[in-house]
């Protein structure tokens, strides 16, 4: 399986590659809010589970909640929000702070009752069971002559 680049608005070889990227640098203030952000996230899957990962490093994950419904993972929450000091001179303000969402619709179906999550180092990861009878079923088309 080959690593797809994700760009929401414009495929790369369709010559708009700096519009893709002036919106992939403002949608997450577009989406999230002023304030916050839209976390990346990594998906893949192993033999009996999707596996989806995400840098939530300064976040407390006490106020993240994950969710999953109809194969969709919902993460969503908050990081810490610190008020600007006003004599500060900042040249470019780019941390991400405040309130974040993300869904992402996931690649099997899964058994979401059963998924686990770990932070390690600032990495969240959700370890999502396939469910069982979830692969596809070829179906064999009939003729009549």
């Amino acid at each position: 399986m080959a690593l797809i680049k994700w760009t929401p608005f414009f495929p790369e070889a369709s010559g708009f590659e700096d519009m893709d990227k002036m919106f992939s640098e403002l949608s997450p203030a577009l989406w999230a809010g002023r304030n916050g952000f839209t976390p990346a996230v990594d998906i893949y899957e192993d033999k009996n589970n999707v596996i989806v990962e995400t840098q939530l490093a300064g976040v407390d994950l006490e106020n993240v909640k994950i969710s999953i419904e109809n194969d969709v993972l919902i993460i969503k929450g908050e990081g810490e929000k610190k008020s600007e000091v006003e004599d500060k001179n900042y040249y470019r303000k780019e941390i991400r702070r405040g309130s974040f969402y993300r869904s992402v619709a996931l690649p099997a179906h899964v058994n979401g009752e059963k998924a686990s999550a770990e932070a390690i180092d600032g990495v969240l990861k959700i370890s999502i069971p396939k469910a069982i009878g979830g692969k596809p079923k070829t179906i064999k088309i009939k003729t009549k002559k």
